[in-house]
């Protein structure tokens, strides 16, 4: 989304969870760079809405920790905290590593034929410009796993603390094989949930999820504007 863009928001819904998504999906996708200013007048005759709503989707926003809010003055789309990426990434792989034990030792073939699927729709879409269609069919490869796992809400709370994370993988997608590397590491996983071993599941799952990580020095040296340490 582009800031001087006209938004057609759903009238049927309330205004500001709407704004904060559209929001947050344009931060976390690097649409809106660090250091992008949001400022409540252009953002309220972009959506067409008061300034209420909007200030409520910016605070939500400064919650997550996505932007700087200074009173009276700005709201300034953040750096990305190298420490919260962290700590986000932490929290995501202890989940994940019990999410694809309790599949590999409960593994049924409708599952593995569902990611398998999912797996085959991120190939379809991986030379998309933005990589915004392949991320979403990343996430959503992770989702139907919280969800067969059975926490469901586990990947919501992932999800919303994950925004600088998101971030440094979004600066790291672009980089030569790394997408091709995501769909390997997906049948990766999947492999080991279909033999049921859910040794190699964590494995994998814990390669898989510390590529980005990994790259952490070279990304802060390509992007010094854009990371806070």
């Amino acid at each position: 989304m582009k800031v001087q863009e006209k938004v057609r928001l759903d009238r049927s819904r309330q205004a500001a969870p709407q704004v904060f998504d559209q929001l947050r999906e344009s931060i976390v996708s690097l649409e809106m760079a660090p250091g992008t200013v949001l400022a409540r007048d252009a953002l309220a005759q972009q959506f067409g809405l008061s300034q209420t709503p909007i200030r409520d989707a910016l605070m939500r926003l400064g919650e997550e920790g996505l932007v700087d809010i200074f009173p009276q003055h700005a709201t300034v789309v953040s750096r990305i905290d190298v420490n919260a990426a962290k700590q986000a990434h932490f929290l995501r792989k202890s989940i994940e590593l019990e999410v694809v034990r309790t599949l590999a030792l409960a593994a049924d073939d409708s599952l593995v034929a569902r990611l398998r699927a999912q797996i085959e729709l991120q190939v379809v879409v991986i030379n998309t410009a933005d990589y915004r269609d392949f991320v979403a069919a990343d996430q959503a490869f992770h989702q139907q796993m919280y969800a067969a796992a059975g926490v469901p809400d586990l990947w919501a709370l992932v999800r919303r603390i994950s925004g600088h994370v998101d971030r440094l993988r979004r600066l790291d997608l672009p980089s030569e094989g790394k997408a091709q590397a995501v769909v390997r590491d997906h049948r990766s996983i999947v492999d080991a949930i279909a033999l049921r071993d859910p040794q190699a599941a964590q494995d994998s799952l814990r390669a898989h999820l510390s590529g980005t990580l990994g790259q952490l020095e070279n990304i802060c040296e390509r992007y010094p504007d854009y990371v806070a340490r």
